[in-house]
């Protein structure tokens, strides 16, 4: 009698065991939700002295309104430098354009949207700097 009360309860123990295990189990729709790696395109840009402040504000306008251009661009986020190490070189800027995959980027590069911004952001950039990278977590 004691064996089936024990096998009884290491069974119930078992059974309890295998169902949070399959509850916890991703299932196919969440493995589709799980984050997935994006591919990131970094600039920064550090402006030549004299480039005035609405120069400035016409490049960020336009840097911001390719998303709306150019439909491979997943993300789009910007900000300027407000590090207290003072190891930015100069670079002030620093924007970073999220695509799916090097598809999405490939297809923006020669974009005429993105060319027409090389074009009004060139004469005012002293130098550029442009990191892709894939996310890791």
């Amino acid at each position: 009698m004691r064996r089936t009360i024990g096998t009884a309860i290491l069974s119930a123990l078992l059974a309890v065991t295998t169902m949070s295990l399959i509850n916890s189990a991703p299932t196919s729709a969440q493995s589709k939700d799980a984050p997935r790696k994006v591919l990131r395109h970094v600039v920064l840009f550090k402006f030549k002295e004299g480039t005035t402040k609405e120069q400035v504000k016409a490049i960020e306008t336009a840097f911001a309104g390719l998303p709306s251009k150019i439909d491979t661009i997943r993300d789009f986020e910007w900000g300027t430098d407000v590090s207290p190490e003072g190891k930015s070189k100069g670079f002030t800027h620093c924007f970073f354009v999220t695509f799916a995959d090097e598809k999405g980027r490939d297809i923006y590069l020669p974009h005429a949207a993105h060319q027409a911004f090389v074009k009004l952001v060139g004469p005012q950039v002293d130098d550029v700097c442009v990191v892709d990278f894939w996310t890791q977590k």
